[in-house]
């Protein structure tokens, strides 16, 4: 777990290294780390906004070419959340029942879609954890498929233009590119905050119900 708390604070050193060692590799790491985090729901851990700015960042340094990077990563952002939709649909009953499958990430999940609706596949993009859920939630649920489509195309768009977009035009500006680390710590943070919310609301409303049971008793 620390292996992976470090590559994600100093995911910009780590991908300057790769690019730098491996020449073209890195868009086949990149292609397969937003792929595994958006299509595997045993691989939640894996960065995926800072991945996004990060990639932005180096790309305005010309050590990736953005012009490639940028559809090739939407492809395996969109390809993995089929894959995702596909393993719930036709397998997540057998996935819930295992031990090591993380009910109550389901669970927040479920909860995400209850208060959005249709519309928590593109929202969930920007929520870590919900991110990789999402989609097996929608195929776990039948939900229609060209419903999902519609959903995951546009997330897909969205999510994978905005941050690395936002690194290219943000990330060579001095105060930022000095402090990237921080960068990442924000957008991790601001990321996770829909999902405090949604436990803080919900402990509310349990012990708000509680009491209400205990006054009628």
């Amino acid at each position: 777990m620390s292996q992976i708390l470090d590559f994600a604070l100093h995911i910009d050193k780590h991908l300057e290294t790769f690019a730098h060692d491996h020449g073209a590799l890195i868009y086949g790491l990149l292609f397969a780390i937003v792929f595994c985090e958006t299509g595997l729901v045993v691989m939640p851990f894996l960065p995926g906004d800072s991945l996004l700015f990060a990639v932005g960042a180096l790309s305005a340094q010309g050590l990736i070419r953005i012009e490639i990077i940028i559809p090739l990563l939407m492809c395996a952002a969109i390809i993995g959340d089929n894959l995702n939709y596909w393993i719930g649909r036709k397998a997540g009953g057998w996935i819930v029942n295992q031990r090591w499958f993380k009910r109550d990430y389901l669970a927040k999940t479920e909860a995400f879609f209850v208060k959005h609706g249709g519309k928590a596949i593109i929202l969930a993009r920007f929520v870590p954890i919900v991110r990789t859920f999402a989609p097996f939630t929608a195929g776990f649920g039948r939900m229609d498929y060209r419903r999902f489509l519609v959903y995951s195309l546009g997330g897909g768009l969205v999510w994978v233009l905005s941050f690395s977009i936002a690194g290219y035009f943000l990330g060579s500006i001095p105060i930022i590119k000095n402090n990237l680390k921080l960068v990442f710590v924000l957008i991790i943070v601001v990321s996770m905050l829909p999902i405090v919310f949604e436990v803080l609301k919900h402990r509310a409303e349990a012990k708000r119900a509680q009491a209400k049971k205990d006054g009628e008793a």
